[in-house]
Parts: structure tokens; C-alpha cells; sequence
């Protein structure tokens, strides 16, 4: 093994805090990744890593060693990128909200493997605050404002959403007609995977948002689960309008107060500044805002 492939191993095992967890990111045996940082820090004569019996962590040269190596690791893949023909390869691991990677990216899968075909991608959905450097992650994908955060940002898209309910439910309930006739109405009780507590509708008034939470028979923590509720007749809810495309086509949901639309709901990517964007990482966020933006999404 190379200098720099065991550098890019030991970038991995501080990323990851296990030699084990490092081993099967890069496709190595465990005896490998263990002989790579062996062999730098004889050559270096410190030692870089501290092992206990739960994780393994950088010693204080480690960290800075860590700092140097992914900056050499990234200007080495820009400079191999700079070559005519020289194609992005490796694996990218991203985080992603399910629904939106089914309706905006899978489908441009196959076009993406016939680009890039040394290109492995490994898609998870957490649904929950990570720390993408301990995960293993090079970008996650989250919809909403986002709070202050060291990742670096980047917004793909501008989602529009509406106020949807099942026919079942406004014979029962009344079609409001303003946010002002919501007084006896129901919602669905969607939980914020941040705070854990149920999100309120939201109403654009006047060019103002007025917040409306309303009683919930069902709390739900999964974005299915809260569109299959609102089919069913369990109250309001409010969700992206691609996402519930084929349900209004069909006539199992409506649209209720459209002319008080909530605000648009931002998607960002979002990666690690001590990552930098390799060459790999680059191309595939170029083609995640491709896909948002061919299917119909603003973007500005």
C-alpha cells in the first residue's frame, strides 16, 4: 500500500473512530488498514491513534496529521481530475430523505451509471440530526431551514407546499375557507425530527406566516405514514405538492386553502469543510440539483 492510499486509510479511521467500521467503507481486510497505519507511524515515529475497547480516536499529532492528509488527499483527486479523460471514481455515501430520493433522484440513476460508471453511491435514510463525519457520510440531503451548523451548505431546490385533506374528512369537518375557520378542525401531528415536537401549519396571511396548531387525534414521525393518515380522513396536513401528486389525481386527497399557501420548503446538500468536495463528491451534487431542477422544482 502507497503512501497516499494509507493515508486515505487513516482519514477514514478517525472519521469513522473504528478500524473495523474503516475496513469495510474502503473494501480492505481489517489485517490491511490495521498494517497502513502501523506503517506510518513508524515512519513517522508518533503515534496517531488511541485505542480503547469502544472506539479509536486521534492522538494530538494525530489530529493535525488528519488536518494535513485530507487536504493532500483532496488537491491530489483535483489534480488527477484535471486530466482530459480522467473519470471520478470511488464510493459516495449520502444520507437522504426516502421520498425524495424515490421522486427526484432514483429515477436518473441509470443515466448517472452510464456517466460515471466507477461511481459507487450508498444511500441511507436516518431521518434524524447526524454527525456525517462519525457516519462515514460525505453529504446529507434535508429539507427546512436549517439551524447554524459548520457543514457547508448548498440549496437545490425550493419545494412548493399546499394544505391537503381527504374528501371523507371535509364532509365531516367543512372546507375552510380561511385559516380563520380552522376553529373545530383536525391535523395530523407530524414530529419534527429535531425537536421532537408536533410542527404546526403554517399559512401565508397577508405576506406574513401565521403558525396554527390544531388538535391531533395521530402523531406521526414518518412522511408515508402522514400522507397515508390524511387519506384515511385523520385531519389536515401540510407537505410538499409533488409528493402528493397521484392522491390528488385520484380524488383521495384535495387541496384546502390554496390561496394561503405556507412558504416553499428549501433542500439543501450539505458536507464536511474538512472534505472538501473530491472530484466524485463534486459531480454528484452537480446531478442532484440537475434531478431537482428537470422534475420541475424551483430553484431560485
Amino acid at each position: 500500500m502507497d503512501r497516499f492510499d494509507a493515508m486515505r486509510v487513516f482519514t477514514r479511521i478517525v472519521e469513522r473512530r473504528s478500524f473495523t467500521q474503516a475496513a469495510d467503507d474502503l473494501g480492505l481486510p481489517r489485517s490491511s488498514v490495521t498494517d497502513a497505519v502501523k506503517g506510518l507511524e513508524a515512519r513517522l515515529g508518533v503515534r496517531l491513534l488511541r485505542r480503547t475497547t469502544r472506539q479509536v480516536s486521534p492522538t494530538l499529532d494525530g489530529e493535525a496529521y488528519y488536518r494535513r492528509c485530507v487536504n493532500l488527499i483532496a488537491d491530489m483527486e483535483d489534480a488527477e481530475g484535471a486530466f482530459v479523460g480522467a473519470k471520478p471514481s470511488g464510493l459516495v455515501r449520502v444520507d437522504v430523505h426516502g421520498t425524495q430520493a424515490r421522486y427526484f433522484l432514483l429515477p436518473g440513476l441509470p443515466r448517472f451509471r452510464q456517466q460515471y460508471p466507477d461511481i459507487r453511491l450508498h444511500f441511507s435514510e436516518a431521518h434524524q440530526p447526524l454527525d456525517m463525519i462519525r457516519e462515514g457520510l460525505d453529504c446529507i440531503l434535508r429539507a427546512g431551514e436549517l439551524s447554524d451548523s459548520p457543514l457547508i451548505k448548498r440549496r437545490l431546490a425550493l419545494l412548493d407546499r399546499g394544505t391537503f385533506a381527504s374528501p371523507d374528512y371535509l364532509s365531516r369537518f367543512g372546507m375552510p375557507r380561511t385559516p380563520d375557520d380552522l376553529a373545530g378542525h383536525e391535523m395530523v401531528g407530524l414530529l419534527s425530527p429535531d425537536s421532537g415536537e408536533v410542527a404546526s401549519l403554517v399559512f401565508g396571511v397577508a405576506g406574513k406566516a401565521r403558525q396554527v396548531t390544531l388538535p391531533a387525534m395521530v402523531t406521526v414521525t414518518g412522511p408515508e405514514t402522514n400522507v397515508a393518515c390524511a387519506c384515511m380522513g385523520l385531519g389536515l396536513i401540510q407537505v410538499p405538492r409533488y409528493r402528493v401528486s397521484s392522491e390528488l389525481a385520484s380524488g383521495a386527497l384535495v387541496e384546502v386553502l390554496a390561496g394561503f399557501p405556507p412558504s416553499p420548503l428549501p433542500i439543501h446538500v450539505l458536507y464536511s469543510h474538512t472534505r472538501q468536495l473530491s472530484p466524485r463528491l463534486r459531480v454528484f451534487i452537480d446531478w442532484m440539483a440537475e434531478q431537482f431542477r428537470d422534475r420541475h422544482s424551483p430553484t431560485e
